[in-house]
């Protein structure tokens, strides 16, 4: 982190203008842009005071608009507004919403692919050395794109609407939506299902899942609570209105077929709704391959799937264990565990429970159990330490967890580590073009293994 740099105020704070009381918002800074930090953003200072810059770059010289901070804070927020000196990896940004003021939903468009690459690798290195003590040289890999590099290739996107019914997108850290007529990220079919050119009435978000099978996307509507949602003609989509029992169909299906291959087998998953999937089109076969490569399961084997979703892991783990082996998969979300019911039929070496991870953890069914590899894919925030020691007390000879935050990614690290596992591999994936986001997949096995 770079030291205090002498600053100057571009925009003098006095009375009647933003910042001149408790609020610094408005305030302009010169300074110099530090490293990146985990969020989209770099670390600057002004006057001892830490500062976090978006659309800014490490080593350049910008004057900083603070967004958010009161005047005597000790760190604020702010926007680059103007690149004084410039990193040679700066581009013009490929949305005309993706600036300072608007559209939160990229981080990194003003920096080229290879750029922002460098910028995820430094934090996924950054957690691991800050909060599990390790000092690894990571490489961000850019996954296969088939459109512009970084564009185009968001299957799923969920869209905000305001007041006036327009769909859009919301800004950096606040309520307020920024209308779009296009999303350059998302794919052509899902910008093609309409709802961006179409006005909605008494609704929150309109998702758009567009599977992998061809289909006509799916478009599923959250109606304002308590009020009857008033939908727009989409003739090139399914529409679905979620409801408290679940969806209602309004055209075509209520849900997604998603095709991969891995290892030259091909598969069929349903999704229902707008359940999870991995939002990249390359995102399934490239994590299928890695967990595979991290645990080496064998015919036979007993493997078990944690957070499994609509089963993509479970059916790569029932493929390589064979019909002597088996596969425990548990997700929490019911409807998931349907959708792999259905995409798995006739695996007789595969068993569903729908369930909380945590409680299955520590069944005494489960316990009982010889597990000899394990798949951990938590939500963003990460297993968990109790969920961890529970992993760790079954005694795999490996462990492949699959994180999309490096932050919880290394919280769980170091809790391995404190039950006997070490991480034995790791690789980082660009799934998440233009976005601070990237996805690791981390190989852990027991200390004296290692």
């Amino acid at each position: 982190m770079s030291g205090p740099t002498r600053a100057r105020r571009t925009r003098p704070r006095s009375p009647g203008r933003p910042g001149a009381g408790p609020d610094a918002r408005g305030t302009e800074v010169e300074v110099e842009v530090g490293p990146v930090a985990h969020g989209g953003h770099c670390v600057a200072r002004h006057e001892g005071r830490v500062v976090f810059v978006r659309h800014a770059l490490p080593g350049e010289r910008v004057v900083a608009r603070i967004t958010e901070g009161a005047a005597e804070a000790k760190f604020w927020r702010a926007d680059a507004v103007r690149v004084l000196r410039a990193d040679p990896a700066r581009v013009e940004p490929a949305c005309p919403v993706a600036r300072p003021g608007m559209c939160g939903g990229c981080d990194f468009q003003h920096a080229n692919g290879a750029k922002q690459r460098e910028l995820k690798a430094q934090v996924v290195a950054e957690q691991l050395h800050r909060l599990a003590g390790l000092d690894l040289d990571v490489v961000v890999e850019e996954a296969p794109s088939a459109g512009p590099e970084g564009l185009r290739w968001r299957t799923r996107t969920q869209f905000a609407v305001d007041a006036e019914g327009r769909t859009g997108l919301r800004g950096h850290r606040s309520h307020d939506v920024v209308p779009l007529e296009d999303c350059p990220i998302s794919t052509e079919r899902v910008v093609g299902s309409g709802v961006l050119a179409q006005r909605f009435g008494n609704v929150e978000t309109v998702e758009v899942a567009a599977g992998s099978d061809g289909a006509p996307p799916l478009v599923v509507v959250t109606p304002t609570p308590g009020r009857h949602a008033h939908l727009p003609r989409l003739p090139d989509a399914s529409v679905a209105v979620r409801t408290a029992d679940g969806l209602h169909r309004v055209s075509g299906r209520t849900w997604v077929e998603e095709r991969v291959t891995v290892r030259g087998e091909d598969h069929a998953f349903r999704v229902g709704g707008a359940g999870f999937w991995q939002v990249h089109p390359a995102a399934p076969a490239l994590l299928g391959e890695a967990v595979l490569a991290a645990l080496d399961p064998r015919p036979g084997e007993s493997a078990l799937d944690l957070y499994s979703g609509a089963g993509l892991f479970t059916a790569l783990l029932a493929d390589a264990v064979g019909a002597g082996g088996s596969v425990l998969a548990v997700e929490g979300e019911e409807r998931a565990v349907r959708d792999a019911r259905r995409s798995l039929h006739g695996r007789e070496q595969v068993e569903l429970w729908a369930g909380a991870v945590e409680e299955a953890l520590v069944d005494e069914e489960l316990t009982a159990r010889r597990v000899d590899v394990v798949v951990l894919d938590p939500p963003r925030s990460g297993a968990g330490r109790e969920a961890v020691a529970a992993v760790a007390a079954l005694g795999a000879r490996a462990v492949a967890y699959v994180a999309c935050d490096p932050a919880a990614l290394a919280r769980d690290t170091a809790s391995l580590a404190e039950h006997g596992y070490v991480l034995a591999g790791l690789r980082a994936f660009d799934l998440f073009p233009q976005t601070h986001h990237v996805e690791c997949v981390a190989r852990f096995v027991p200390r004296a293994q290692g």
